[in-house]
């Protein structure tokens, strides 16, 4: 990863501030892209708060600043995402419609606004898809929806991108031990649960060069769930 430049959304969340911290580690430069403020751009090539991250032209925008620094990059991190818990009886469609903008919305426009400078000189993007996208349970169809809609994403573009040297992976992680996870599942065994230190190797080894021959893949990483 020495030196490729990387873009991670949802970089001041739980997760994509532990994978920009690796990648940072292993010698990548990484922009970090999030809704919320940064609250220290330590360790980050640029770092571009307030972003809303479902809006198109806030993409645009966010990514014309990334294009005026670089020329090209090597990969994106599709990290920013969310979970809502509602029955689908009594739920109610904003709901639904929260859940594609977060979960979808932002992964579709983060890869459209990134292809031209991933084309430059190939390179990869590696999608937050959800074990729970295979078979939903009871108030989860939402949340589930979507990662299922995140994983088509992934396999649609990794085959429209196959011949440009631009690979397209996801992972699909059960359930991600975040304070948050914690907090909604306190008497959960958090120590079966998928670290996001191990769930970020798993997405630096696809956007590293030692996955080069891996594209159109839903990785599982479940942890002992």
């Amino acid at each position: 990863m020495k030196d490729k430049i990387v873009v991670v959304t949802g970089a001041a969340g739980a997760l994509g501030a532990v994978l920009a911290s690796r990648l940072s580690a292993r010698g990548a430069r990484v922009v970090g892209l999030d809704m919320a403020r940064f609250k220290s751009d330590a360790g980050f090539e640029l770092a571009i708060g307030g972003v809303d991250l479902g809006a198109p032209e806030a993409i645009k925008s966010a990514f014309a600043t990334i294009q005026s620094r670089f020329e090209s990059l090597d990969g994106l991190a599709n990290i920013a995402g969310g979970f809502a818990w509602e029955i689908v009886a009594d739920g109610s469609v904003d709901t639904w419609d929260r859940m594609f903008r977060t979960n979808v919305r932002s992964c579709l426009l983060a890869s459209q606004a990134s292809l031209p400078l991933l084309r430059k000189r190939g390179g990869a993007i590696v999608n937050v898809s959800a074990f729970a996208s295979q078979r939903a349970e009871k108030g989860n169809g939402a949340y589930a929806a979507s990662k299922a809609a995140v994983s088509r994403l992934t396999e649609s573009l990794a085959a429209e991108l196959k011949d440009d040297g631009v690979r397209v992976n996801a992972v699909m992680p059960s359930i991600i031990d975040t304070p948050a996870n914690r907090a909604s599942m306190p008497d959960a065994d958090f120590s079966r649960w998928v670290a996001p230190e191990a769930l970020a190797d798993a997405i630096a080894f696809l956007l590293s060069d030692e996955a080069r021959a891996v594209t159109g893949s839903l990785l599982p990483v479940l942890g002992r769930v």
